[in-house]
């Protein structure tokens, strides 16, 4: 049977389909219509760029079969259930008594710092504490001087308890140990530490231009140990009127260190100053008795009978003179003294040992201090804003104590010390009066001193040549 009309035009139509797509993609088929892996008559099959590509792909199915199948099997996979644990209950040791007790809570000590002019009893007074308190601890201290003898900044820590009560003091019997007081139940307790104290030394050099302050400072000195320097040849050379420009000093000095921590300044070692053309020296020494003082090169002590200013003044502010008009009285007048102008509240030292002759008021002199050292010789003070205390008339003072400090009672127009120098109750002008050579030390003593001194000696004549040579550096280079 033949073909229907339909099925003859349904073959119709895919033939044409057919032939349309032949004529759409011809260049594909004449392209690859070569492509085969194997043709009936052909030559040995040769690789071409075509086999190449379709053995490539064929591979990498083969690999991505081999990888992914199993990796995704894998993933699919549960995990096994973990193993079962078993607790088991075991005995715990029990601690050590020790650590048993319950820790104290941190002890609250309270640190208080002394003031000038400022006792312990002061000190116990702020703090609430009874007279009874302070003898307990004078009482339990066998070395009694560190409390009896205490110093502005020094420091004292305090324990109580809630109601006020004292528990414990700690303080500094010296640099190098500190004690603790215990009080417990009308027992007492006392424990020294020992502390590391050292002293590092350092050495300087200037050269005055404006002051001793300005080239101390700029010689790396604190304020305290260029006061130190000025007081060791405060004998000798008079710093308000004496110092010139291209006046200079060499000063070996040390600094102390408690526990690895800065202290305080410590002293000066050994010091040269030259003063208008002149060399004084000034090393430090101590007896065989435990004396310490400054003793010049030849072994003769710096130490006078007298120091020539006995405050940290600022100024001249009047001189000894037979005639001046008085600032406030307004008329010719003597005035049988020096004045040194200071801040108010400047201490003033004791110019020579000796036993306080008068303490009070005095007309013109406000508050007033005459010092008798021998059965000639007396030093008398003027315009004091305040006495320090514990002296009295028959007080025995020695050279250099704090016997008041610097005001403007009386007939005064501005803080400053009036100072007198009275010989047979005369007056003399304290800055011209001659006294005599202190003798030098003995033959044993000075030979120790020398030999003592003779490393310092060499380190100071090096700064000099050093600075020397630069000074004439810089003289050349001005040129």
């Amino acid at each position: 049977m033949g073909e229907g009309p339909s099925q003859a035009a349904h073959s119709a139509r895919r033939r044409a389909i057919r032939r349309k797509a032949q004529r759409r993609h011809m260049h594909f088929y004449t392209h690859c219509a070569h492509w085969s892996v194997c043709r009936a008559g052909a030559a040995p099959i040769r690789w071409h760029r075509e086999r190449w590509v379709l053995g490539g792909t064929a591979l990498l199915l083969v690999l991505l079969t081999l990888v992914v199948i199993p990796a995704w099997a894998s993933a699919m996979r549960s995990d096994p259930p973990a193993p079962a644990h078993t607790r088991l209950a075991l005995p715990v040791p029990p601690l050590p008594p020790a650590a048993q007790k319950p820790q104290a809570p941190p002890e609250d000590w309270r640190t208080v710092r002394v003031q000038p002019g400022q006792t312990l009893a002061d000190i116990f007074h702020g703090l609430g504490l009874s007279p009874s308190d302070l003898q307990r601890v004078l009482d339990a201290d066998r070395d009694g001087q560190a409390l009896r003898r205490i110093h502005p900044g020094d420091e004292f820590a305090f324990l109580l308890d809630g109601n006020g009560t004292l528990q414990g003091l700690r303080f500094d019997r010296d640099e190098a140990t500190r004690v603790t007081l215990r009080f417990d139940a009308g027992q007492v307790r006392a424990l020294a530490q020992a502390r590391a104290v050292e002293r590092r030394e350092h050495i300087a050099h200037g050269v005055i231009e404006n002051s001793l302050f300005d080239a101390g400072s700029q010689a790396g000195m604190s304020d305290a140990m260029i006061l130190q320097l000025a007081k060791v040849f405060g004998y000798d050379i008079d710093f308000a009127q004496d110092l010139r420009p291209g006046d200079s000093f060499t000063v070996i000095y040390n600094d102390v260190y408690r526990d690895g921590e800065y202290l305080h300044e410590g002293n000066i070692v050994a010091a040269e100053f030259f003063n208008q053309g002149r060399r004084y020296t000034a090393y430090r020494f101590e007896s065989p008795n435990g004396d310490v003082g400054y003793y010049s090169e030849d072994g003769r002590p710096l130490r006078k009978s007298f120091l020539r200013t006995p405050v940290d003044f600022t100024r001249i502010s009047s001189r000894f003179t037979a005639a001046r008009m008085h600032p406030i009285l307004g008329r010719m007048r003597a005035h049988k003294g020096v004045d040194y102008a200071a801040p108010t509240g400047t201490p003033i030292y004791a110019a020579g040992d000796g036993v306080i002759k008068y303490r009070g008021w005095e007309n013109g002199y406000g508050n007033f201090v005459v010092i008798q050292h021998n059965g000639t010789i007396s030093t008398a003070y003027g315009h004091m804003s305040r006495f320090a205390p514990g002296e009295r008339v028959g007080s025995r003072v020695h050279q250099g104590q704090i016997i008041g400090y610097v005001g403007m009672t009386g007939l005064a127009t501005g803080p400053h010390l009036h100072y007198e120098f009275r010989v047979n109750g005369m007056q003399r002008d304290p800055l011209t009066v001659t006294l005599p050579k202190p003798e030098p030390l003995p033959a044993a003593q000075l030979a120790q001193f020398k030999r003592q001194n003779a490393p310092l000696l060499a380190r100071i004549q090096a700064v000099d040549g050093r600075a020397q040579l630069a000074s004439a550096d810089n003289r050349s280079d001005r040129r």
